[in-house]
This record gives C-alpha cells, structure tokens and sequence, in this order.
C-alpha cells in the first residue's frame, strides 16, 4: 500500500466549472486577507484550461472589484516563448481572463519575454531571473509568492518542468530555459524548484479522468525527478484542488473539504 504525503490536502469539486469557481473565490478571498493585514501580495499564475478556467471566474466575480490591485504583483510559473499577444501563451489567456478586468499597474504585471521582443530563450530566463531578483528578500533571489497556481499534466508535469528532464535538478537560478519540451511548442521559460517550494501556498489545479494517474502519483510521493508535481510544495500549505473525475484515487484521509 503505498505511503501518502500528509502534507498535501486535496478539495474536490463535483467538475471543471465548479472547481474553477471555487478556487477563484478562495484566490480573491486569500488576496483580499493580505491586503487587510497591509500586505504587499505576490501572486504566480499558470495557463492550461484548469488554470485559465479559474483566472475566468475570478475576471467575472463582483469580489475582484474591491480589491486594491496595485498592492498585487502578478507574476508566471512558466510561458511559452511565442510572439507577444499569441494564443497559446499563458500571458494572453491570463490577460483576457482576468487582468483586463482588474485595475492593475502595469508595472505589477511581471511577464516572459516574447519571441519577438529582440532576445534571446536563455535571455528570456535571465531576463526574468533578473526581474524576480527585484523583489527578493535576504538571502532569496525571488519574492514568497502568496500563492503559486500550478497546472498539472497527465505526466505529473508542473509549469515547464517535465520528467526526467535536467531542468528538475536546476537549483542554482530562479528561471531556466527550456528546449525540445515533450510537450508543443518546444521553447519555453520556466520558474525552477526553489522558486516554486519558496511559496506560503502552492495550489494545484487539475480535472478530468487523464490527471487521475498524476493525481495519485503526487499523493503518494512519486520522485520529483519521474512526476515534478510530486516535489511541489508550499511552505504553508499545499492543496490539490481537482474535480471528481481527477479524483477517482483519492484517499478519504486526504480530503479537506473545509479548507
């Protein structure tokens, strides 16, 4: 029987669409909460349709209005290194989904460079290195983010890190370069573990029948170098929202419906 790694907790909801609302709601409360305390908040985004589902219903929700958006820094777990305003990059569906509908500083919208920005991939990652560096504390190239959104895939893939690929094991920058990447489009950017790990909250979202494997491998503590999403993990919490088709090999010891 295999061990489970109490530390994470997973939230189910019964679909996509419901997890996506609830999510949103926990992200714009979460957000709301640091700014009472007097907060600055910093927030790492991801693309894929759960993750870009949940910045939809948070760009549709009434609770974002109230919010004090230029307290927020919006940054990005990862990107693809395609043309500025191309569909498949997650700064598009983030900006249609959700920034366009907050009153947001530019300055506080950290994104990857785009192919067509006159650098280079591996620019790219040192560009963005650079800017985390910013907005480090001590010791830490990189700020805490708040909350760090990840996106899992069917291989247990988390931003742009796949398995048993040495971009895993890269833990002496903030951001790396990503070439022949398992999945289209090849060249991409990506946040590496300690940035991610350095996180108050890692929140994974994922649905459907084909994330049920990586689901289980997660929970159960599956090497980080074979299921990177296994290794992900907040310094305060890490939680696994997923809906019920993700869901079907979840031990009921690991719910937390409350949280």
């Amino acid at each position: 029987m295999a061990e489970f790694w109490t530390e994470k907790r997973v939230v189910i909801s019964p679909d996509k669409q419901s997890m996506a609302d609830a999510v949103a709601e926990r992200f714009l409360d979460r957000v709301a909460k640091r700014l009472a305390d007097g907060k600055t908040v910093h927030v790492a985004l991801t693309g894929g349709t759960s993750g870009t589902a949940v910045l939809e219903a948070a760009g549709r929700s009434e609770a974002r209005a109230g919010l004090d958006w230029s307290r927020v820094h919006v940054w990005w777990g990862d990107e693809r290194f395609l043309p500025r305003g191309d569909a498949e990059r997650n700064e598009t569906g983030a900006r249609r989904g959700l920034l366009d509908h907050i009153d947001i500083p530019e300055a506080n919208v950290h994104t990857m460079a785009a192919s067509d920005d006159g650098v280079t991939l591996d620019e790219a990652a040192e560009q963005y290195a650079a800017e985390l560096a910013r907005f480090g504390s001590g010791e830490q190239s990189w700020p805490a983010f708040d909350v760090c959104f990840l996106g899992v895939g069917p291989d247990g893939h988390i931003a742009s890190l796949f398995p048993d690929r040495g971009e895993i094991q890269i833990t002496d920058r903030a951001a790396v370069a990503v070439r022949d990447s398992p999945k289209p489009p090849p060249e991409r950017v990506s946040l590496t573990r300690p940035v991610i790990n350095a996180s108050k909250r890692v929140w994974m979202v994922l649905s459907g029948t084909d994330k049920a494997s990586a689901l289980g491998l997660v929970l159960a503590g599956a090497s980080y170098d074979q299921v990177p999403a296994a290794g992900a993990k907040g310094r305060k919490r890490t939680i696994l929202f997923v809906d019920e088709a993700a869901a079907s090999e979840v031990p009921d010891e690991l719910i937390d419906q409350d949280y």
